[in-house]
């Protein structure tokens, strides 16, 4: 497939698509080191998804917008600094991966894209989200890591098909109470963060199965924490708890409890009721003596680390 390529980018220059019923409906023009996009790529209005990823793009012209048929468009690891307005005509777009760029910002207009489900802005310098997201109400993967965000909106709680939430490496002291209203989430990893506490409406996560709090400065846990009936992995290691709720023996689906490098003097006995208990880790804590309830534990088969 031949592309209008300027000179001085062609070298091994080569695309790889897929043709149905003689349109093209795939195009990756991925890790082609390219600066501009070949400008004949706007006539193929068939596509369905377009590969832009690993380039060395610094924007996406407004052409974008004539691509309605799109579902897939891919343009992680590139320098862009900003989205076109016209990203919102994408009308049918289920996946857009711009992580590992240089955004500052996105676009108000992401927000008409209702049809998306899987949204990666990684690895950016985004330190908030414009309000208009909050009708992405098919998206059920997000993910902001590593970028400098230091709260985020309530309107948060209403991405209800939300099932899978990425949150680590930014700045972030609280979590919104709205949360709480993530009722199909079954994943949140906000690792490496500055909390030091959790909303109580964390306890209404009912679908919630991981949840990653490690590297964090968190002083208490809520007592509704106990709630999360079906989490089957917590890690709070490297924070600063110096006890935990008795709550906690009520996560009768818990398989993985990580509490290393922490505060801990006394843990409650009820974690010995945790049958499903695969993994204890508890070193680097101040715990006076082995408590005689892991003999229970370890007679089940829990590996505990003291």
């Amino acid at each position: 497939m031949p592309f209008n390529v300027p000179a001085k980018q062609r070298g091994d220059f080569e695309a790889g698509y897929t043709v149905e019923n003689g349109q093209m409906v795939e195009l990756s023009l991925a890790g082609q080191g390219l600066t501009e996009i070949p400008s004949e790529v706007w006539q193929f209005d068939h596509l369905e998804m377009l590969s832009l990823g690993e380039n060395n793009l610094e924007s996406i012209p407004d052409t974008i917008g004539r691509l309605t048929n799109l579902k897939r468009l891919l343009i992680y690891n590139n320098p862009i600094t900003a989205l076109p307005e016209t990203i919102g005509r994408l009308s049918r777009l289920e996946i857009l991966d711009a992580g590992h760029n240089a955004l500052q910002s996105v676009p108000e207009a992401l927000g008409m894209l209702t049809s998306l489900r899987f949204l990666y802005l990684s690895d950016n310098q985004l330190t908030s989200l414009p309000e208009s997201l909050r009708n992405l109400r098919q998206l059920v993967y997000l993910s902001m890591t590593d970028n400098q965000f230091a709260s985020l909106p309530e309107w948060l709680g209403e991405l209800s098909s939300l099932t899978e939430l990425r949150l680590y490496n930014n700045q972030l002291t609280a979590l919104p109470d709205s949360i709480g209203r993530l009722a199909a989430l079954k994943e949140l990893h906000v690792m490496a963060n500055q909390l030091v506490a959790l909303p109580e409406s964390i306890g209404a996560l009912n679908s919630l199965r991981k949840l990653d709090l490690r590297n964090n400065q968190i002083t208490a846990l809520p007592d509704m924490i106990g709630d999360l009936r079906n989490l089957t992995d917590l890690d709070l290691r490297n924070n600063q708890l110096p006890v935990l709720p008795d709550s906690i023996s009520h996560l009768t689906s818990l398989r993985f409890l990580d509490l290393r490098a922490n505060r801990l003097t006394s843990l409650p006995e009820g974690i010995a009721a945790l049958l499903h208990l695969e993994k204890l880790d508890l070193r680097w804590n101040k715990l006076p003596s082995r408590p005689s309830w892991f003999e229970s534990l370890e007679a089940r088969g829990c590996v505990i680390y003291y």
